[in-house]
C-alpha cells in the first residue's frame, strides 16, 4: 500500500485545470474529484455507515468541536478511535473546530493561543486553539486533521482580514509541531476573505510551511455567490499541483463543477442531508421541494433515470406523504437520493475528465441546471 498522503494525478483535462487523482489515506484510497458527506457527530444523519459506503463513498467528515463536546475525545480514544467507534471502514477527515467556534459562539475572545467561547450545549466556558484542536483530532484518530484557523466572516474590513490571516499562519505553524495519530495527515487552510491578494499570500505561506494537502476555507460564509469562484481562483493559484485541494463547505452542484474546472479535488457540505430533513431533493436540474402540493398524485420518481434505491422504488406522491406526516423514512429516503445524486455527478465528472470531454459535460450540465428545479 502507498504511504498515507500520496496523491497521484491519473488524468488531466486538456481544456481546464480539472484532474482525476488517487489520495491514499491510512484507511484506503479515495478517488478525486469527489464529494464527502458530513458526519458531524459520528453519523451521516439518518443513514448507517454501511448505507453510506454502499452509495460509493470512501471518505466522510467528523467535527472536532462537536465530538469533543459529546461524547468526548477521550471516550472515543478509549474505544479504539473514531473509525471503530462508528464502524466506518473508510477515510475520515475532521474539521478543526475553527468554523464552529466562529459560527456557534455568540461571544468569543480571540488571543494568540486560541479562542475562549461558550458551549452551544450548556453555556460552559470552553477554550480551543491550535494545540487543543490537534490533540483532540489525534485522539479521534482521523485520517486527515484540519489545522485550527480563524474563519473570516463576510463582510469584513481588510485590516481585520489581514490580522486573521497572519494569526491563521502562526497557528498553522504551531499545529504542525503537534503530535499526530499514526498515518494522520494535516491539511492547511487558506483564508483571506474576499481579498484575492490575501488569499494568494496565505496559500503561498502555507506551502512554505509545508502540509500534506491544502483547503480553501472561508467561502460560502454568507457572501454573494459571485464571490465564491474568485475566492477559489485566488487560493488555487498558489497551491502545488501535486497536493490535494479541498474546497470546504461548498455543495451546490454547479459550484462544485466550476471548482473542479479550476483544479479542486475534494468537497464537503451538510446540504444533501440538511435539505432532505426539510423535504427537498438534489437533482441534476436543481433543487426539488417535495412538500409542494403539485406532487400529491405524482407517480414519477424524484428524478427520471436515477438508479438510487429511492428512485427505483418510491414515488414523489409517497415521499410527499411521508414528509407531511413527519415520518423518518421520508428523510432517510431523500438523504439516500441526495447523496447518490452528489456521488453520481462527481463520478460522471471523473469519467468526463478521463475521456477528455469534461468541458462538454460541464457546459451541458450547467445549461440544464437551475437553483430551483422546474419539473
Amino acid at each position: 500500500m502507498m504511504q498515507p498522503g500520496t496523491f497521484e494525478i491519473t488524468s488531466q483535462d486538456p481544456e481546464s485545470s480539472a484532474r482525476c487523482g488517487l489520495l491514499q489515506t491510512a484507511h484506503g484510497q479515495v478517488e478525486t474529484p469527489v464529494f464527502m458527506p458530513v458526519g458531524t457527530q459520528a453519523t451521516v444523519k439518518s443513514l448507517a455507515p454501511e448505507e453510506v459506503s454502499g452509495l460509493g463513498y470512501r471518505m466522510i467528515l467528523g467535527n472536532t468541536y462537536h465530538l469533543n463536546e459529546r461524547p468526548g475525545a477521550d471516550l472515543v480514544e478509549r474505544r479504539g478511535g473514531l473509525h471503530r467507534f462508528m464502524n466506518w471502514p473508510g477515510g475520515i477527515l475532521t474539521d478543526s473546530g475553527g468554523f464552529q467556534v466562529w459560527s456557534l459562539a455568540k461571544l468569543n475572545q480571540i488571543t494568540e493561543d486560541g479562542v475562549t467561547f461558550k458551549s452551544h450545549l450548556n453555556g460552559a466556558e470552553r477554550f480551543m486553539g491550535p494545540v487543543e484542536s490537534m490533540e483532540i483530532q489525534r485522539r479521534l484518530g482521523s485520517d486527515i486533521a484540519m489545522l485550527f484557523d480563524e474563519c473570516i466572516p463576510y463582510p469584513a474590513e481588510k485590516t481585520y482580514a489581514e490580522q486573521a490571516v497572519e494569526r491563521t499562519l502562526r497557528w498553522a505553524a504551531r499545529c504542525k509541531e503537534q503530535p499526530r495519530a499514526e498515518g494522520q495527515l494535516q491539511f492547511g487552510i487558506v483564508q483571506g476573505g474576499e481579498f484575492a491578494d490575501l488569499r494568494s499570500y496565505c496559500a503561498e505561506q502555507l506551502v512554505n510551511i509545508g502540509f500534506d494537502g491544502y483547503a480553501i476555507g472561508g467561502v460560502s460564509v454568507g457572501e454573494p455567490d459571485e464571490l465564491i469562484l474568485p475566492g477559489v481562483e485566488a487560493s488555487v493559484t498558489e497551491l502545488p499541483a501535486n497536493k490535494v485541494r479541498y474546497l470546504m463547505g461548498v455543495g451546490m452542484l454547479d459550484q462544485m463543477l466550476e471548482s473542479v474546472a479550476r483544479g479542486v479535488d475534494l468537497f464537503d457540505c451538510v446540504l444533501p442531508t440538511r435539505i432532505a430533513r426539510n423535504g427537498s431533493a438534489v437533482t441534476r436540474r436543481g433543487r426539488l421541494q417535495l412538500r409542494n402540493a403539485v406532487w400529491k398524485e405524482d407517480d414519477r420518481p424524484i428524478e427520471e433515470g436515477c438508479t438510487c434505491t429511492t428512485c427505483r422504488h418510491y414515488t414523489r406522491a409517497y415521499l410527499r406523504h411521508l414528509i407531511h406526516c413527519g415520518e423518518l423514512l421520508g428523510y432517510r429516503l431523500l438523504s439516500i437520493h441526495n447523496l447518490h445524486c452528489m456521488w453520481s455527478v462527481m463520478a460522471d465528472a471523473r469519467s468526463a475528465i478521463r475521456s477528455g470531454t469534461f468541458t462538454v459535460f460541464r457546459q451541458e450540465f450547467l445549461k440544464n441546471y437551475q437553483k430551483v428545479a422546474e419539473q
